[in-house]
């Protein structure tokens, strides 16, 4: 198994003897007290400049500077004013540009594309302080305020549109980011191997065109390398030929462990295995996936090309991939290495002020106050929920802090963070109780292309211990002056019933009242297309989770979570959810809307109507809740008792054959009268069917 550099063995860059800044300058003011007539690395990101190791740019900042080089942060630019963008003058070096720790479409607006009112990252929660595909804007300004020098793209915004994707936003597919923003090189996942290695190359007199072989990054290419053995992953493509009538499948099958169909067994549709031979195999093989202008007219090679693109994610087998696009190509390396423990404690130990910039003063961010108690112990998520981006962002192996530096960094926070009094609001990461899993057998991990470690069962060579967990709360609980460790990471409920001791120790120490919990629907359609397991293992943990707090002598509830519009869920499936919700008496307050985000394999199934998690020729057709009235329906069921709904939902069951459910008795689900708060009186109830179109949302 190859292994990368130590991220902390590069010789030092000459500047380290500057020292280290109390906070990365933001102004020339900044860099005059420093003492430095120039910044080498200059990062712009769309957040607020918070010095935390949970915020991006001020983690690759710091990871940076320990390198030795010198590094300004422009956090929030005026993108329609290039001065913002001088402010710290020409970086020696390079720009590094991220839309910051949300992408930012995302952050301006809902799954219903509605304009959000707030920002989490912003002072005060002001929303409007980064423009849309603010990659692309903060690129252009780069390249207007000075041309010449080289611009690095990374994050999450970056990352999720390496390749060509469909865009919700405007309802089309685009091609990889890289060529619209225009940039020399993208950086994906969690970038400290890439951009470390970035700087002192070019530090060292290499010109960024000449950056094209490390690992987690893409580079657009004029030709392929000549050293390298192309693999076409249809075959169809090769010549760039005209596409034949019908599908990529229409002939054959791409290789797919389809278990025993006479057992009655599910199908295993995520056991997939390579999509070349044996004899096509090579250190060097490029995966070629089907071109931007097919993927764009195609939805059948469209779904083809993420179902490849996932197959190649695993960092110890996984080969390049090159899309074109015109005459040109996206070039994407192998997914960096995963860290190691020792390399990770030494990230999360830099000298982070763990306060926002003091040009902010007293204003709050949000998504400071979130997480300025909290702890990350971890990174990276094996479930493959094919609606989330952890996955393709972060990988699926686990990269572990060690306990020791965990306890420390809880310290700290005791000693030097402001307000606090105690508590600490999270021990987790994307998944809370993933901590230190990880596969049994370096040589089977290193070999597999599965999607998910847990779908559609446990992989019997996942260890599934919690112990080290148990461990680490332990001694988390007993540092003098903690006084409570909660626990508010997304569990993964599936793994925790394995081991029963886990969800003990949670139930009687890390639950203030109520633990959320997500298993995202009831019903076997849509769980089946996020890859999340069914409703039993829900009941099998809330039985357990219940035994284990009224041994504590806690009164202590579930909020489960649940996904509306979900690809793969009809308006019979949201009925059964609404009426599971009743029976158990849940009225959720909030409630999610599916949101497509770029290359998840559910964006796949929402643009094309087809499951990437299976051949094109096998893909049975998805319903797709596209339309903003039936996802506005869809979300309606999620909350039947809203009374605002209720036309909505009258008129909906009517339709659907099921009228018997509204009433006025327990067994119905939404009453037959509509209450109505008149101009000038108090609320009335009137017949349901006059007033139907104007209480509808």
């Amino acid at each position: 198994m190859e292994s990368p550099q130590n991220l902390f063995a590069y010789r030092k860059y000459w500047a380290k003897r500057f020292g280290t800044a109390p906070i990365l300058p933001t102004c020339r003011a900044e860099m005059d007290q420093l003492g430095w007539d120039s910044c080498d690395i200059i990062l712009i990101t769309g957040d607020a400049y918070v010095d935390h190791p949970s915020f991006g740019m001020a983690l690759i900042g710091r990871v940076l500077e320990n390198q030795g080089f010198r590094v300004g942060i422009i956090a929030q630019p005026d993108w329609n004013d290039p001065e913002s963008f001088r402010a710290l003058g020409s970086p020696n070096l390079f720009f590094g540009v991220t839309s910051g720790n949300m992408d930012s479409m995302v952050n301006h607006y809902t799954a219903d594309r509605k304009i959000r009112s707030d920002d989490a990252y912003t002072p005060a929660g002001i929303s409007g302080k980064r423009p849309d595909r603010a990659v692309i804007i903060y690129t252009q300004a780069c390249r207007k305020a000075y041309k010449d020098v080289p611009v690095v793209i990374g994050g999450i915004e970056a990352s999720l549109r390496r390749i060509s994707h469909y865009d919700y936003w405007s309802e089309k597919i685009r091609r990889s980011i890289l060529f619209d923003a225009k940039a020399d090189i993208l950086v994906y996942g969690n970038g400290e191997r890439q951009i470390v290695e970035i700087a002192h190359r070019l530090a060292s007199g290499e010109k960024i065109a000449n950056l094209q072989d490390i690992r987690g990054t893409a580079v657009i290419l004029k030709q392929l390398p000549d050293d390298h053995v192309v693999i076409d992953s249809t075959d169809i493509n090769a010549s760039h030929v005209r596409l034949p009538d019908g599908n990529p499948y229409a002939d054959r099958e791409v290789p797919c462990d389809v278990g025993d169909a006479s057992s009655g067994k599910p199908r295993n549709e995520i056991g997939l295995t390579e999509l070349v031979t044996t004899s096509s195999r090579s250190k060097k093989g490029i995966v070629l996936l089907p071109a931007f202008e097919s993927v764009r007219d195609d939805t059948d090679l469209y779904v083809h090309a993420s179902r490849v693109f996932h197959l190649e994610t695993n960092p110890f087998n996984a080969r390049p991939i090159a899309q074109a696009h015109g005459d040109r190509f996206i070039f994407i390396n192998p997914p960096a290495l995963p860290m190691s423990t020792a390399e990770l404690d030494r990230i999360f130990e830099l000298p982070y002020q763990r306060t926002p910039h003091p040009v902010y003063q007293n204003a709050k961010i949000p998504a400071y106050e979130m997480i300025r108690f909290s702890v990350n112990i971890m990174r990276g998520c094996f479930g493959g929920c094919t609606f989330c981006s952890i996955t393709e962002h972060e990988g699926r192996i686990i990269q572990n802090r060690s306990e020791k530096s965990i306890l420390h960094e809880i310290e700290t926070i005791r000693d030097t963070t402001p307000g606090f009094t105690g508590v600490i609001s999270d021990l987790g990461g994307p998944t809370a109780n993933m901590y230190r899993l990880a596969c049994k057998s370096p040589e089977i991990e290193s070999a597999c292309r599965r999607l998910s470690c847990v779908y559609p069962e446990i992989c019997k060579n996942l260890g599934t211990s919690h112990k080290p967990l148990i461990q680490l709360y332990r001694k988390a609980r007993d540092i003098p002056g903690i006084k409570k460790i909660l626990i508010a990471s997304g569990l993964r409920y599936d793994l925790a019933v394995k081991d029963p001791e886990y969800i003990k120790e949670l139930a009687t120490y890390h639950v203030g009242g109520y633990l959320k919990i997500a298993p995202e629907h009831t019903e076997s359609g849509p769980l089946s297309k996020m890859m999340k397991p069914g409703i039993g293992a829900y009941y099998e943990f809330k039985q357990l989770f219940d035994k284990f707090s009224r041994e504590a002598g806690k009164e202590q509830y579930l909020i489960p979570y649940f996904i509306a519009a979900h690809p793969g869920t009809t308006d019979e499936d949201m009925l059964a959810l609404a009426l599971w919700l009743k029976e158990n008496n849940y009225r959720a307050d909030q409630v999610q809307t599916f949101l497509p985000s770029p290359m998840a394999l559910a964006t796949a199934m929402y643009h094309s109507g087809k499951n990437p998690l299976v051949s094109v020729k096998r893909s049975e057709k998805i319903p797709i809740p596209r339309g903003m009235k039936t996802r506005k329906l869809h979300k309606a069921f999620l909350r039947y008792h809203d009374p605002d709904n209720w036309p909505l939902l009258r008129d909906a069951l009517k339709r659907m054959g099921r009228a018997d459910l509204i009433g006025n008795g327990k067994r119905h689900l939404i009453p037959k009268w509509q209450p109505v708060k008149a101009h000038d009186g108090p609320v009335k109830k009137k017949r349901a069917g006059k007033f139907m179109t104007q209480h509808t949302r």
